[in-house]
């Protein structure tokens, strides 16, 4: 079984909830009115293609580490879980507030280049972060291994070996904040993997 079919695994408990796709044709798992009418607890987008892939790393002017590129491709251009407490980046297509512009990824632009954390090294590469505070996390190019960071300090805080080990236990860990009915367990607790004061 490949990662991502653990991870779906986790999402697809949110089935009962409601499912459809999208005019963007993103997946939407899991109505959530409590948080709003039309709010969706996850959301699987539309994989990229090479020239998109391409079109992206020469906007990025860089190239996407291998792991980060293959998830892009194959399984999901970003991805949005929980209502966005715990996202991934990937290629925002369309500009502007309807609902089709809302069913997309956060942007990896904004995150690599206008939001990037100034102590930076080149060789970090940021995908995603979490709701609660802004916080980050990104590839270092160099060991392959994902890190976590305060959202204006790319100090590494907390470690993964690997993109897939993140992914899938990030997504289990989310999957026991929640109860059935997508509804946060306890509002005063951290979502990111570790507390930062």
């Amino acid at each position: 079984m490949s990662y991502f079919e653990d991870i779906k695994n986790q999402i697809y408990k949110f089935e009962h909830l409601g499912k459809e796709i999208a005019t963007t044709g993103a997946l939407l798992i899991g109505k959530a009115p409590h948080i709003a009418q039309f709010a969706w607890l996850h959301a699987i987008y539309v994989p990229l293609t090479m020239k998109e892939i391409l079109e992206l790393e020469s906007e990025l002017n860089t190239e996407i580490p291998e792991s980060y590129k293959y998830f892009l491709m194959n399984y999901s251009n970003g991805l949005s879980l929980f209502v966005a407490e715990f996202y991934l980046d990937g290629l925002r297509k369309k500009v502007g507030r309807s609902i089709d512009s809302v069913r997309q990824p956060y942007s990896i632009i904004t995150t690599n280049i206008e939001e990037r954390p100034s102590n930076a090294k080149e060789n970090y590469f940021f995908i995603g972060g979490y709701k609660w505070d802004g916080s980050h996390i990104y590839i270092d190019t160099k060991t392959n291994k994902v890190h976590f960071c305060d959202p204006w300090d790319a100090t590494s805080l907390f470690e993964w070996n690997s993109f897939e080990e993140m992914i899938v236990s990030e997504v289990k860990r989310f999957s026991t904040l929640f109860n059935s009915d997508g509804i946060i367990l306890d509002d005063d607790l951290y979502t990111t993997p570790i507390e930062i004061e």
